[in-house]
């Protein structure tokens, strides 16, 4: 599905990405981890083209996809939720979705119905400006701008980030949902260890700009923890 070989970055002089390979297989959730400031929002926003990487390539579905544009990528079936969400505060919850909805370059112009099963609260406050919404609700919203897509690999960056744990509940089973039950591949940027364990398959975590460890889920163990998580 994704496939990211000897991918080199640089900003502002820095050095931000060394090298990253990673392989995520159709249908599968893999989480991608380390500490703040080690290259993982930089490695999403290269696959969807937000950041350009200096040599390297990116492989979506055997197709070379790294002269592409970020629109171009986005049609083929690749889909960011950003990290702190991003939505329209001035916006309705319904508009929000539309701007995504006018994004899309087929004739389909009404929400996706999955949305509003998946989070129904949507449904309730579709009226609402995005801004009043809670923390929790905004990443709902920001997760439900993705999959008006219907996107076949969807990116998440940091979903749990200021969310209460009612809500990082309902995400993990949703994830698990998309992945499971509709075929979605996932890749999940996310500093909270037992999120990751609970939905994620696979990982790897990252080290200032460059893969340091990668496996099945089951063998994220201490070990990786003391070396490239704990803070």
């Amino acid at each position: 599905m994704l496939c990211v070989s000897s991918l080199n970055q640089y900003y502002a002089g820095s050095h931000t990405l060394r090298d990253v390979s990673l392989r995520v297989p159709r249908g599968s959730v893999t989480g991608l981890m380390g500490r703040n400031g080690v290259g993982k929002t930089t490695l999403l926003n290269s696959v969807l083209g937000l950041a350009p990487s200096v040599d390297g390539s990116i492989e979506f579905d055997g197709q070379g996809i790294g002269a592409l544009s970020t629109e171009d990528r986005a049609s083929l079936g690749i889909a960011l939720v950003p990290q702190g969400r991003m939505i329209f505060p001035r916006l309705t919850v319904e508009e929000n979705l539309r701007v995504a909805l006018a994004a899309r370059r087929d004739k389909i112009r009404e929400i996706p119905g999955l949305v509003f099963d998946l989070f129904p609260v949507l449904q309730d406050m579709r009226r609402r400006p995005g801004g009043d919404l809670s923390g929790g609700q905004q990443q709902q919203l920001a997760i439900g701008r993705a999959l008006v897509q219907e996107p076949q690999l969807l990116l998440l960056d940091e979903p749990c980030e200021g969310i209460q744990p009612s809500i990082v509940q309902d995400i993990a089973r949703n994830i698990r949902y998309l992945n499971q039950d509709l075929g979605i591949t996932i890749v999940v940027v996310e500093q909270h260890l037992n999120f990751v364990r609970t939905v994620a398959d696979h990982f790897y975590v990252m080290q200032r700009g460059s893969i340091c460890a990668e496996g099945p889920i089951d063998a994220l163990d201490d070990q990786v923890v003391d070396a490239y998580l704990k803070v």
